[in-house]
């Protein structure tokens, strides 16, 4: 608490210094005549989305924002939007549409902003923006700037070398996690391209050995746990050895070292149909970028079974593929974005998801808070209460303080066994999951204990939920409230089995493809906690075999 309490003065302290004339003036100087080293984007753009923002328009993830009389920081839009807007990322989408048209719009975008950001402002001035924005700028000045007039370059790069200025003093206080690595890779690329200014880039390299002890864990897994910002801290390295490269500069050991780390952990995340594990704000994600990223890092070898750093499990055998989530939640400030779901676990077979998380919102702030609850995902809840406590800053207070795993392999078959506490300072009591894998994939089976010493004062409710994937068809079958069927979109089918509590078919929802919500099903076991121990037992079986 008294370290978060400093660390909020300081950068009170730091605003309220930057938001001042004397500052905004100290940020002038001398401003580059031309960019010594421009290097190449390789990340694929929308062509759709670059014909929306020649018509006045953002685009961001099949959703679309008009930018209405210059203003840049529309009300009421989430932090992901102005992320959007002021990264400039969408520079992409314009190179991808090509054409004078989409020239001359990114010039006029560019122009809007500088005008109306000639001086700091909270956030689109912030460091990550800044980086993001000024390896853009550098990245694309031949598609947008180099055929301009004199007087659009000499705002262009008034403004560069302003921002550059301003992210060298704040890069160290500014932000965390990926977004430092963000302004890393801004700062890398002004000190590279802009000559004179090699200081910035030496700053960049030191910071970036930093965080890469800091950030990317002994498995090679980011810290944040979340395989999105995995691929992007992955995307970030590749760019950096890019512009390292087209400097003629030699690539730190630490940096490559990384980038294979980072490679391999990326391959452990990905399904059989090319998209992500759906755990702790991460979508299915774009394939083709994923495949680009792949073959950009050039990865190589046997892909990874287990990230014990991490916390994550994957089981395969035959064509059937189990996640398990079964680490500890990150620590503060990469919790902000973790999902509150210790053991929860997905399924696939083959490129067919069975089983999966609830995903997340690219964009609605209100969509992201929810579905961080523990029932968006295929865990136990007890009392409708959360396994991790997460508070309105959207950081973690309660969250579980031991957490274990231990796996038994045999030939054609894997045991996972794992246990956390999170629901232990509320009621005392203890869950533990087994998942066990045999039969060439054919049999998953299951096993969810709770336990506590005293026993629970008054009974607690347990619901144990299996969230399904919108393409897989599902229905309650035979007496008893014990079994279901599950048909996949390829016609194989699935038997779901349960004793110990009530199965009930309920309603859910998948975000985990774009911004629209798709209606979808679940499958939820009941029950109550009297004494002092509750077991649930269930299966999947693959039918017709």
């Amino acid at each position: 608490m008294i370290t978060n309490l400093i660390r909020k003065i300081r950068r009170d302290a730091s605003e309220m210094a930057c938001n001042t004339v004397l500052y905004n003036w100290s940020l002038r100087g001398e401003a580059p005549e031309r960019l010594n080293v421009k290097p190449a984007d390789a990340w694929p753009g929308n062509v759709e989305s670059g014909r929306w923002l020649c018509d006045g328009a953002f685009a961001l993830a099949g959703d679309q924002i008009s930018l209405q009389g210059g203003c840049w920081e529309p009300l009421g839009v989430s932090e992901a939007w102005l992320n959007h807007m002021h990264g400039f990322e969408w520079l992409r989408d314009l190179r991808a549409l090509g054409g004078e048209e989409a020239r001359q719009q990114a010039r006029w975008l560019t122009e809007s902003w500088i005008y109306y950001h000639q001086k700091w402002s909270p956030h689109a001035w912030r460091a990550d923006m800044c980086g993001s924005r000024i390896a853009m700028w550098i990245s694309y000045f031949e598609f947008f700037v180099e055929a301009a007039g004199p007087d659009f370059q000499d705002l262009f790069f008034d403004s560069l070398s302003k921002q550059a200025r301003h992210l060298s003093r704040v890069l160290q206080r500014d932000v965390a996690g990926v977004p430092m690595l963000r302004a890393i890779k801004g700062l890398l690329y002004a000190g590279l391209a802009c000559e004179g200014r090699e200081a910035w880039a030496q700053q960049a390299l030191a910071q970036l050995n930093t965080e890469i002890s800091k950030q990317i864990l002994r498995d090679g897994a980011h810290v944040s746990r979340a395989p999105v910002q995995h691929l992007q801290a992955l995307q970030i390295l590749l760019d950096i050895r890019t512009a390292l490269a087209a400097a003629g500069q030699a690539l730190p050991e630490t940096v490559q070292h990384a980038i294979d780390s980072l490679s391999a952990a990326l391959r452990f995340f990905r399904y059989g149909d090319g998209g992500l594990a759906v755990f702790h704000g991460t979508q299915e994600g774009p394939k083709e970028l994923l495949d680009s990223v792949l073959a950009q890092a050039n990865v190589r070898g046997k892909g990874l079974h287990t990230l014990p750093c991490a916390g994550f499990e994957k089981i395969t055998e035959g064509r059937t593929l189990v996640m398990f989530d079964c680490g500890r939640s990150p620590q503060r400030p990469h919790d902000k974005t973790a999902h509150a779901a210790p053991l929860a676990f997905e399924m696939a077979y083959g490129k067919e998801r069975i089983f999966v998380s609830c995903g997340t919102h690219p964009s609605s702030a209100d969509w992201q808070d929810a579905l961080r609850a523990t029932a968006a995902h295929n865990t136990v809840t007890l009392d409708y209460r959360n396994a991790c406590e997460i508070r309105e800053d959207g950081h973690f207070s309660r969250k579980p303080r031991v957490v274990s795993i231990v796996r038994e392999e045999t030939k054609g078959s894997c045991l996972l066994e794992a246990t956390h506490d999170g629901y232990a300072l509320l009621n005392g009591i203890e869950h533990r999951r087994r998942l066990y894998l045999s039969d060439q994939g054919h049999d998953l089976r299951g096993e969810d204990i709770l336990t506590s010493q005293a026993g629970p004062a008054k009974p607690v409710n347990v619901a144990i939920r299996f969230h399904i994937h919108p393409r897989v068809m599902v229905s309650l079958i035979g007496e008893g409230n014990e079994e279901a069927l599950l048909r996949l979109p390829s016609g194989i089918g699935w038997r779901f089995h349960q004793s110990g509590g009530i199965l009930k078919l309920e309603d859910s929802v998948y975000l985990g493809e774009d911004s629209r919500p798709r209606k979808t099903k679940q499958l939820v076991v009941y029950g109550d906690m009297p004494d002092t121990e509750f077991k649930v037992k269930w299966a999947m079986q693959r039918e017709g075999l």
